[in-house]
């Protein structure tokens, strides 16, 4: 087999495993919303198993003791929320499988690939600290830090196996690289407010704040309600607590709410800037157009979990969106930073 041929085949494998394990992350993204937003986050309070055990049918006696013991199903421990717990981690053990092979596929067949195998060891230690953080959700009792860094961490790890995935891919044949060169700096400026937002959502999603404010498009009747910043962005506390230890007064989620909001209109113009800039250079219009269409749906699902008091599948749907939203900021910035470097 000649050099060609063995560096076309070590690529091939590459791009169909990171390109399942890119869905099977945005997946586990969703899951992971799933899981939180069904408040099955502490159904099995133990780590890696479930009350010692690998899953709960084995653990049915202490999950009934335990539901027994907190007067009902309703409490955080029951045989479903433990399911939905023990799902979201084994499809994180299958996730974290793959990248241990990505990372020693790059290694060995480093040569034939003509790449630095560098990337794929830094996924490999962002996916490491990612079960880490997954560990500290549960045993931390859901600190809202921990919870969003994890949250972070998955968008983290979805973001680079798809920079991968792309690497792999043979670049577009542009008959001018110039104009899509040109879009580094929306294209960047996009990646960053659509991050930012993110964690902004993820601080909403872990201090339970999505219907701090319900009526549209003001909150609480006003268009700057009384807001407690100083408690509300106090990172290093207990669910519901302030830094003191006092319960988290309303104000402070109202704080959290209408930072998002603020967050989503800057992003709205961001990504609409990037988006319409997209729209028209040459070679990435149907880019650009998935842009401003993903940017226009995720509004409409963040309106709509205000309008109708965040049901799941809606809910769910707004974490996948801004999974996918920034999926493409990186694949416009990925295509952009290929240009640049034909220019």
């Amino acid at each position: 087999m000649d050099r060609f041929t063995t560096h076309h085949a070590a690529r091939h494998l590459l791009v169909r495993v990171l390109g399942f394990a890119v869905v099977l992350t945005l997946c586990l993204i969703m899951m992971g919303a799933w899981v939180r937003l069904t408040d099955a986050g502490l159904g099995c309070p133990d780590w890696p198993g479930c009350y010692g055990h690998l899953t709960p049918t084995r653990a049915a006696d202490k999950i009934a003791a335990a539901v027994a013991d907190q007067g009902g199903e309703h409490g955080p421990v029951s045989m479903g929320k433990a399911w939905r717990e023990m799902l979201h981690r084994y499809v994180a053990v299958l996730l974290g499988a793959i990248v241990l092979f990505v990372a020693g596929y790059s290694v060995w067949r480093r040569r034939e690939l003509r790449q630095s195998p560098l990337p794929a060891l830094v996924l490999l230690g962002v996916v490491i600290l990612q079960g880490l953080f997954g560990k500290w959700t549960v045993t931390l009792l859901l600190k809202p830090a921990i919870v969003t860094g994890h949250l972070i961490g998955g968008m983290l790890v979805f973001s680079l196996l798809l920079w991968l995935w792309l690497r792999q891919r043979p670049p577009p044949a542009w008959i001018d690289p110039e104009p899509v060169s040109a879009l580094r700096l929306p294209a960047a400026i996009a990646l960053v407010a659509v991050a930012f937002q993110i964690f902004l959502g993820g601080w909403v999603s872990t201090n339970y704040a999505a219907l701090a404010c319900t009526d549209l498009p003001t909150c609480q009747g006003s268009w700057w309600p009384q807001a407690n910043f100083a408690d509300g962005f106090h990172f290093i506390r207990e669910l519901g607590r302030t830094g003191d230890g006092e319960f988290l007064p309303m104000q402070a989620l109202t704080a959290i709410h209408l930072t998002h909001r603020i967050g989503a209109v800057i992003v709205a113009l961001a990504v609409g800037w990037a988006g319409w800039r997209t729209w028209r250079s040459a070679g990435v219009r149907g880019l650009g157009a998935l842009l401003l269409g993903m940017l226009a749906l995720q509004w409409s699902l963040g309106l709509a979990n205000v309008a109708f008091s965040l049901p799941l599948p809606i809910a769910v749907a707004h974490n996948g969106g801004a999974a996918v939203l920034l999926g493409l900021t990186v694949v416009l910035n990925f295509r952009a930073w290929q240009a640049s470097r034909l220019v």
